[in-house]
């Protein structure tokens, strides 16, 4: 289990509010509210309860405890601001844990709220990013569990991103119950990227940097050294190095190399091929090389990722 969320597991009932700041009927909303629903159902009362609050019903009700609370919003609600925004944060700060969903989001790092906090913000939205919000450590994957901090970028992520509280809180059986409920058939990891998020982010100022993405992509089985890449995005290595180092933390070899695994954790639970073709697919020619990055990578063996799929 997630270790800062095991205390919360512990609570009885675990009460936790959803504040819905935009349509009841979008994408976002719906895919966190109704895994979170059918789990209290299939939990009982006495497990978990959920309840859903409009904000300004959530702000007028102030003796409540919640051990969790998401403001969720859809992108498409990224320009309002609600007028009682500032007793609607404070209300979310509340809780001993506490994020947002989609827009929200950006709402919680407009604030200033989420500063040096790792925040999976939508895409869509970084335009829209102010000062004060840059100074959360925006991240390109469709969610984030950083301490007490709880975001998602929304859309279908949203179904994700609740799948995986349940598992976290109350194990893979209950995880399990909502899976056929929904008939969803794999729980995306928040290891897993936007895909579009890089582009949205750096395209127009960093066009070099998401051509050079783009060639790691389109070459998975036959990787390309990082002079050749430098090479096809017409500049030279240490610029290249410095561009990665600059907006994406890491070298080009190591992301490449994260990438390649990251397809290959992909493959493993999404098909049946070998474990040996899974890692030549990704370029590996060596098993125990595939098995050692991706032990340092992911904490388990291709092996193990494997097994845990089949016992799901």
């Amino acid at each position: 289990m997630h270790a800062d969320l095991a205390t919360l597991a512990q609570e009885r009932p675990l009460r936790m509010v959803l504040v819905n700041a935009g349509e009841p009927d979008t994408l976002t909303w719906s895919g966190l509210y109704q895994p979170l629903r059918l789990a209290a159902k299939v939990l009982g009362p006495e497990r978990l309860h959920v309840d859903v609050r409009s904000p300004d019903k959530f702000t007028g009700d102030p003796g409540r405890h919640w051990h969790l609370v998401l403001l969720a919003a859809d992108e498409s609600e990224a320009g309002l601001r609600p007028a009682n925004s500032r007793a609607l944060i404070e209300r979310c700060r509340a809780a001993p844990f506490w994020g947002g969903i989609g827009a929200g989001v950006l709402w919680l790092a407009d604030a200033g709220v989420l500063q040096g906090v790792r925040a999976a913000l939508p895409w869509a939205l970084y335009p829209d990013v102010n000062a004060q919000a840059e100074q959360a450590l925006l991240s390109p994957h469709l969610y984030e569990i950083d301490a007490n901090r709880l975001t998602c970028c929304g859309g279908a992520a949203s179904v994700d991103f609740a799948l995986t509280l349940v598992d976290l809180l109350f194990g893979a059986t209950a995880q399990a119950q909502v899976k056929e409920i929904l008939c969803v058939d794999r729980v995306r990891g928040p290891d897993e990227r936007q895909r579009v998020a890089l582009q949205a982010r750096f395209g127009v100022l960093q066009p070099k940097l998401t051509e050079a993405v783009a060639l790691m992509e389109a070459n998975i089985e036959e990787p390309l050294s990082t002079d050749d890449i430098a090479q096809l995005a017409g500049i030279s290595r240490r610029q290249l190095e410095r561009l990665f180092k600059q907006y994406l933390g890491s070298l080009p070899s190591r992301y490449y190399l994260e990438l390649r695994l990251r397809r290959a954790r992909q493959l493993l639970l999404d098909t049946n091929h070998s474990i040996v073709q899974v890692g030549l697919m990704c370029g590996f020619s060596s098993g125990s090389h595939f098995s050692t990055a991706f032990g340092a990578l992911f904490g388990n063996t291709p092996r193990e990722e494997r097994q845990r799929k089949l016992a799901q």
